[in-house]
């Protein structure tokens, strides 16, 4: 099974759950959004899956320095747009569980996960 952690690679969250695979035997894939770039067709694919709302992180600081007019009326188109142009929009980390997706670091969920029981 292909398993793939996607996020920034100085992002803390990320940190944890890079040493949480390391710690449990997981081998996985490392894709840092900034250095390793973001398709469209993936992050349709995410919001397929979760949807935009779980996907956007409103409470980032990016998305406090976005202009008004780019956080108002917000919708899916908008908000894949804007994960595009920013991708530290996107909750992280994402984990990509072979096709199953998590966002957001918890142990407990993670032990419940084929291959770390």
């Amino acid at each position: 099974m292909k398993i793939t952690l996607y996020g920034i690679r100085n992002c803390d969250s990320v940190r944890k759950a890079r040493n949480w695979l390391e710690e449990n035997g997981v081998a996985f894939q490392f894709h840092d959004f900034r250095r390793d770039g973001l398709e469209e067709s993936r992050v349709r694919q995410w919001n397929n899956q979760l949807g935009w709302e779980k996907l956007l992180n409103r409470r980032s600081a990016t998305w406090r320095q976005l202009a008004g007019e780019e956080t108002a009326d917000i919708d899916t188109e908008k908000a894949i747009t804007l994960m595009l142009q920013h991708p530290a929009l996107i909750k992280r980390p994402l984990l990509d569980w072979g096709g199953h997706y998590q966002v957001g670091f918890n142990a407990e969920e993670w032990r419940k996960l084929p291959e770390t029981r």
